[in-house]
């Protein structure tokens, strides 16, 4: 398996939100077609990296938004020029328990420090346990845990952001 960024066509864009729409929505994760449009155009302007993972096809992906691309909510814990923000990572249902998404998580720190961003920021539903651990696992501390009822509709509806250093 391989887990690296590269260069992205129509085709894998395609084969990207195909995997997102999937795999993705559950009960935790808030995912809108717009979110998804607004990543993909970060990346196509070079304003975000995807890292792959792939075997013959991409089985899974992050989305690594850099610096002032980031959500402006982040800058209440740091300044955006000096951050990266992992947006979405999906993981295709048989590759699932295998820790993809610690080596996926992993790269895009590794990948952030290349493009000199010293702190990575992710968030997750307070309950979402399995993105707890994999984070967990890839170096990631609680920031913060709020209350965020726009975004998360089931369980205590609050939101937890996680950072780690580059």
């Amino acid at each position: 398996m391989k887990i690296h960024s590269r260069h992205l066509n129509d085709v894998d864009f395609q084969i990207m939100k195909k995997l997102l729409l999937k795999e993705g929505p559950n009960e935790w994760n808030y995912i809108t077609d717009e979110s998804i449009e607004h990543q993909f155009k970060l990346i196509q302007n070079g304003n975000a990296l995807a890292v792959l993972a792939e075997e013959n096809e991409i089985l899974g992906f992050a989305v690594v938004i850099l610096k002032e691309s980031c959500p402006s909510k982040l800058s209440k814990y740091d300044q955006l020029s000096t951050i990266a923000y992992i947006n979405d990572v999906v993981i295709a249902a048989s590759q699932s328990g295998k820790g993809l998404g610690t080596k996926l998580l992993k790269e895009s720190i590794r990948l952030a420090s290349v493009e000199k961003c010293s702190r990575v920021y992710i968030e997750r539903h307070e309950e979402n346990l399995a993105s707890a651990g994999m984070m967990r696992k890839a170096g990631f501390e609680l920031v913060e845990t709020f209350n965020d009822p726009n975004k998360r509709t089931s369980g205590s509806r609050n939101t937890t952001v996680q950072s780690v250093s580059t």
